[in-house]
């Protein structure tokens, strides 16, 4: 027996027993295969898991039943296997849009039986093109080792394939009126219902590692917020009636202002690229990131740490403040810029009144509240003052408070990772290998595996500090974050 027709017997035995209990065994069985194989093999057919397809075709044949009879919705409920009308009403809402009591022809969705052909095109075809290049953990209980290189090499991978679904989602030649109940199989079924199953056994595999201490627990929150997202409940106030839209009624996408709310702008391999519109994907690609943060990045942070290692590292919310202070300028002979930088401190030197609590010579760098591919970076070198500290001629002044306004470059938001080094400094300033330099590196990474916020780029800066004076190498890091 071929596999498409051992497919078709599972379907129908599937249709034939949508009143009664079924187990994926049983199903199985009709397609003389093992459980697990029968179930990969359904998805990378179908672009769904069995429990959803029979989980849609219940729900649209009890949409039927409650239009065509006298029947009460708690016995339509126990006839396709609810426990309760409770969970069968809010199961009914989220697929049908409305609750039971509300259903008519009009508003109800129905989900045809599959029939599985020799020619599987279109939707099916970019279902498992974008499935499939997503990096998923198919290792059967993985070691937590084995579950941190999983995330790294997703890190690479990954990002590159939600951009591909954005630019899937945003092309109007996908999203023809004949197109669309594929396209919500594909993105609905096949992407975010993939995802779900890819987070329930994560969770699983973590829970068994827990005993070891290994566990990073940032990844739990990590998930908690990725798993809201999957189900519709987004935490971005501007993206959530499009969101809630769609999955109340997927044919909202026929809208290419709904779809461009859900699609965002592609925002590069490592997520920094400007964009218009930060759409709903791209909130997906950052928390699927966070969850990769996550698993690998303490082990990552602490291999960068080579001649150099942290001695404290936590998180600060300054009062407000001033920074006073003059551009960096790159074409500056060394000698002639220590010479400026002996003059700003003997200044700032003698604004003893003005003082801060935060009393080093600090660089301070920043982009101006912009993408670092659109806006050039801009080094500053002074000091810390004390809010409205008056500004000497020649100087420049930027403000921190301690709350988010959401505008734009300054005022800054006066929240940071506060990192401390030691060991061979000119290690902790090695660029070879690093985005920037080892002390930006390994602070940035601590701040993504524990979970924290990077403001970026709105309110995005960094400060190296030099506790010992503007002539001695910095060995402290200040990093923006929202807390």
């Amino acid at each position: 027996m071929n596999w498409i027709q051992c497919l078709s017997e599972a379907i129908q035995y599937i249709e034939k027993h949508l009143t009664v209990e079924i187990n994926t065994d049983e199903i199985s069985g009709k397609a003389y295969s093992s459980s697990s194989h029968f179930q990969l093999i359904f998805h990378l057919v179908t672009g769904m898991t069995i429990g959803d397809y029979i989980r849609s075709r219940r729900l649209s044949l009890a949409a039927q039943d409650l239009l065509r009879s006298n029947s009460r919705i708690i016995d339509i409920a126990m006839r396709y296997q609810y426990e309760t009308q409770e969970s069968f009403s809010k199961a009914f809402t989220r697929f049908h849009g409305v609750p039971p009591s509300k259903a008519t022809q009009k508003n109800i969705k129905f989900f045809h039986p599959l029939s599985i052909k020799i020619t599987i095109n279109g939707g099916f075809e970019m279902s498992r093109k974008l499935i499939d290049e997503f990096y998923w953990n198919e290792t059967e209980a993985p070691s937590y080792k084995e579950l941190t290189a999983w995330a790294g090499k997703a890190r690479g991978k990954n990002p590159g394939v939600f951009d591909a679904l954005t630019e899937w989602i945003l092309n109007d030649a996908e999203w023809t009126e004949d197109k669309l109940a594929e396209n919500e199989q594909i993105l609905m079924q096949g992407v975010l219902a993939r995802f779900k199953e890819q987070n329930a056994k994560l969770r699983s595999y973590l829970k068994a590692h827990e005993s070891s201490g290994e566990v990073n627990a940032a990844v739990y929150k990590a998930l908690d917020r990725f798993d809201d997202e999957l189900s519709g409940i987004t935490h971005s106030e501007y993206l959530r009636e499009a969101v809630s839209k769609m999955f109340a009624d997927f044919s909202v996408m026929n809208d290419r202002n709904v779809r461009r709310l859900i699609a965002g702008e592609k925002t590069g391999n490592a997520g920094t690229d400007s964009v218009n519109v930060f759409g709903y994907i791209n909130f997906l690609k950052d928390i699927d990131a966070s969850v990769q943060w996550a698993l690998f990045m303490p082990d990552y942070a602490k291999h960068q740490q080579q001649g150099f290692q942290v001695d404290e590292f936590e998180y600060r919310t300054f009062p407000a403040m001033r920074f006073i202070g003059v551009k960096h300028d790159d074409s500056t002979d060394e000698q002639t810029c220590d010479a400026k930088r002996a003059e700003i401190s003997k200044t700032l030197d003698a604004m003893k009144e003005h003082k801060s609590d935060f009393d080093y010579d600090i660089f301070f760098m920043h982009h101006y509240g912009g993408g670092v591919d659109v806006s050039p970076w801009n080094g500053f070198w002074g000091r810390f003052m004390k809010a409205d500290t008056p500004v000497p001629d020649g100087y420049v002044s930027f403000d921190f408070i301690p709350n988010n306004n959401g505008v734009a470059g300054p005022p800054y938001i006066s929240k940071v990772a506060y990192a401390v080094f030691s060991g061979d400094t000119e290690a902790m300033h090695k660029r070879e290998g690093y985005d920037s330099d080892a002390m930006y590196d390994v602070t940035r990474n601590i701040i993504l595996s524990q979970g924290v916020n990077i403001p970026y780029p709105l309110k995005y800066w960094t400060a190296e500090i030099h506790f010992d004076g503007h002539d001695k190498p910095s060995t402290g890091y200040l990093f923006s974050v929202d807390l």
